[in-house]
């Protein structure tokens, strides 16, 4: 199952491939399949796919996205593997960092060259053979040539600091900005700037984070 087969499945969803790799027993992978390929977003595509299908329920776009990745699953003879599932939760960062060309930001989420931090990871397909991979590409973290690293600075709250991000601090100091239009602090970042979440998208994923750790 080639990769732009896949990738031809996930596009009218708004989804994309995100790399893939050759999982050894050290990356915990469930069913230790022979190749893990991880899907997910960036930019609008998938927002606009959600909004056109929603459902009810407390966690609509996890409902949305279980549907959606285990019906390719099951075209393309994969098993779905989704980071909601748990606790204990599945190490999706780890798997992003072996398949994608992304790295630790100083505010915690991972970082991309190109999306910034307008970006996620939404499942896994595992096969139990290997399908064949493009090599790595050459990347280099963006946050390594930002000198003024302003995410550390935007946050009202003072949520983040070189002690890690103080999430009942970041809770308790939500304002209507961060409500409305996002994480100022993500907001800040100068990369991938046209891929920042539009009001409604960044409203829908502040209430459920707030949801959570209310």
């Amino acid at each position: 199952m080639p990769l732009n087969a896949i990738a031809t499945q996930l596009a009218p969803h708004g989804l994309i491939v995100r790399g893939g790799f050759y999982p050894d027993p050290a990356d915990v992978v469930p069913g230790d399949p022979a190749t893990l390929v991880i899907i997910g977003n960036a930019g609008p595509g998938m927002w606009r796919a959600f909004e056109c299908a929603r459902g009810d329920g407390p966690d609509p776009l996890d409902a949305w996205t279980r549907g959606v990745i285990s019906g390719v699953a099951e075209k393309v003879g994969a098993v779905a593997l989704f980071p909601f599932d748990g606790p204990p939760y599945m190490p999706f960062q780890k798997w992003a960092m072996r398949a994608d060309g992304v790295f630790e930001s100083p505010i915690g989420p991972l970082v991309h060259p190109e999306y910034g931090l307008w970006h996620g990871y939404r499942g896994a397909l595992a096969f139990d053979h290997k399908i064949e991979l493009p090599p790595p590409a050459a990347a280099v973290s963006p946050c390594e040539t930002c000198a003024d690293k302003p995410c550390l600075t935007s946050c009202p709250a003072d949520a983040f600091s070189p002690a890690g991000y103080d999430v009942p601090a970041c809770v308790e100091g939500l304002g209507p900005d961060c409500l409305e239009r996002g994480c100022l602090a993500r907001r800040a970042c100068p990369v991938g700037r046209e891929f920042i979440q539009q009001p409604a998208q960044a409203a829908f994923h502040m209430k459920y984070f707030v949801a959570s750790h209310g």
